[in-house]
């Protein structure tokens, strides 16, 4: 998988490289070979003007106006070296297409072969004639040929001057520009194909420290975490891996911390359960104390299926099952009346309740039943670890479009290193597991779950040794009057955590 993603990554890379030179090469080319043309067409232009003047100053004689040509063996003379120098042939051609006068002379066909009318035809119209051909097979090869008149008076045209020359020396040069392209190409291609490679490596190889570690992963390790040496795509995504493997870290040990307290939990009451029965039918427990340990199993049973039905209720939240159906009710009626299913408790505790004496409804829009198990876990909590002689205080307070509601107890508190866990599943402080032997430990992180449906917010502040105080916000009704600060001030500050007062929002 990595070899080949490196390979696919190198190897478009290179090819787009060669089809990029090769395009470039192409073009190159051809306008080398333009440019070429056009130089050669312009020299033998040149010298086909100068041969024209010369041939109209010293070679046309006007006889009683009329002009003719002096066609001597000078006129060859002059033009011979010019035409060795350029490379090419000059010669003379009369208006029917024949040549009267060649530089070329040995082995010439130009006297044999007569010129195409159409050259002809072109400097007679237009001035000029261009061609690159055999000149009507005159040359054998393909020769650039230039052809200018001989304008011995207005309209009036004597013969014309043609200069030509080889086209093999495109071929050469096209070939050298050729061989200089190519050893440029290979030169580049050489070196970018070792950058190309040495980039390719280090970009790919977060990918492959990224599989490495997915592979980890795979096997239960999750300490694998992938280096960040840039902040490009690559360096963003190895941090959003890494933030993934301590997120998937902290969820192993999650799940690895649920499955063990979920086996604790399970296995205290089974155990004492199977003991106790075990106990009564082979007889170990008389019969007169028999009463006594039932009740004991029935109490444990209680405590499984209440440990069971918390779960369940904690899955489907968690699946998004669960959901909210918002009704307008007064809050302080399900507070006063969950704190009246406690009276007996309340009364052998002999518990001062405040703050139920609220002067107007508290109006919130919530699911009537979940509000109800928030409540009901918290009032329960605070009963359990109110101090005797104590007090619990009940305090509302609106803010924008919430309802905040406070429950207060006195007390030992919370320890102040145990606060931002109250929440977590199974977690009980080691002074609850002492005094609370009922408790499993999801009743908070219920009530954390219920209230985050309902989009409020949930927070413990504690002093240790004088009070703990749960608060929650949910939202409030449309007819709910502005209320008047009960003594509650709003808790829930998720970046303050104090010696005096702990805030955990969640």
């Amino acid at each position: 998988m990595r070899r080949s993603l490196f390979k696919k990554y190198f190897s478009v890379t290179v090819t787009m490289m060669l089809v990029c030179l090769a395009c470039l090469g192409v073009v190159f080319l051809a306008f080398a070979s333009r440019y070429f043309k056009d130089d050669k067409m312009k020299m033998l232009e040149t010298n086909a003007l100068y041969a024209a003047n010369i041939t109209l100053q010293q070679h046309i004689v006007n006889i009683n106006g009329s002009y003719s040509m002096v066609y001597t063996e000078s006129w060859l003379d002059e033009f011979t070296p010019m035409s060795k120098a350029v490379d090419a042939d000059i010669y003379l051609v009369n208006m029917s297409g024949d040549t009267l006068l060649c530089t070329h002379r040995s082995a010439c066909s130009h006297k044999s072969v007569k010129v195409p009318e159409s050259m002809i035809d072109s400097v007679r119209n237009t001035g000029r004639a261009y061609e690159f051909g055999t000149m009507g097979k005159i040359y054998k090869t393909a020769n650039y040929t230039v052809g200018v008149p001989l304008m011995v008076a207005e309209n009036q045209i004597a013969g014309v001057i043609f200069a030509s020359t080889s086209a093999e020396g495109l071929t050469q040069f096209l070939n050298e520009m050729f061989k200089m392209f190519l050893l440029s190409a290979m030169t580049v291609i050489l070196v970018s194909c070792i950058v190309i490679y040495f980039v390719t490596s280090n970009m790919v190889k977060p990918l492959q420290e990224m599989v490495s570690a997915t592979e980890s992963f795979a096997n239960g390790d999750f300490t694998a975490r992938v280096p960040v040496n840039s902040m490009d795509e690559i360096g963003r995504l190895a941090i959003s891996f890494n933030s993934m493997a301590e997120s998937l870290a902290q969820l192993e040990v999650v799940r690895r911390s649920f499955v063990a307290n979920v086996s604790h939990e399970l296995k205290t009451p089974m155990t004492t359960i199977s003991g106790f029965i075990d106990g009564i039918i082979d007889g170990t427990i008389p019969e007169e104390k028999r009463e006594h340990y039932l009740k004991i199993v029935s109490e444990e049973v209680k405590r499984l299926a209440r440990m069971v039905r918390s779960m369940l209720d904690i899955a489907k939240i968690e699946a998004g099952e669960m959901n909210i159906k918002p009704i307008q009710f007064d809050l302080n009626e399900i507070v006063c009346s969950t704190i009246f299913t406690f009276e007996q408790v309340i009364e052998q505790k002999n518990i001062d309740i405040r703050g139920l004496d609220v002067p107007d409804k508290i109006m919130v829009e919530a699911d009537k039943d979940m509000i109800h198990q928030v409540v009901y876990n918290l009032i329960e909590n605070a009963v359990k670890f109110t101090n005797d002689g104590g007090y619990i205080e009940i305090s509302y307070n609106k803010e924008g479009k919430m309802i905040y509601t406070g429950i207060k107890n006195s007390g030992a508190g919370i320890p102040k290193n145990e606060v931002s866990k109250v929440f977590d599943r199974f977690y009980k402080t080691d002074r609850s597991r002492s005094i609370d032997k009922t408790g499993v430990g999801l009743g908070l992180h219920i009530v954390r779950s219920i209230i985050n449906l309902h989009r409020g917010e949930v927070a413990v502040s504690s002093v240790e040794g004088e009070y703990c105080q749960f608060s929650f916000s949910i939202p409030a009704s449309s007819k709910q009057s502005k209320l008047q600060n009960n003594g509650f001030k709003r808790q829930l500050d998720t970046n303050k955590i104090s010696e005096n007062t702990n805030n955990t929002t969640l």
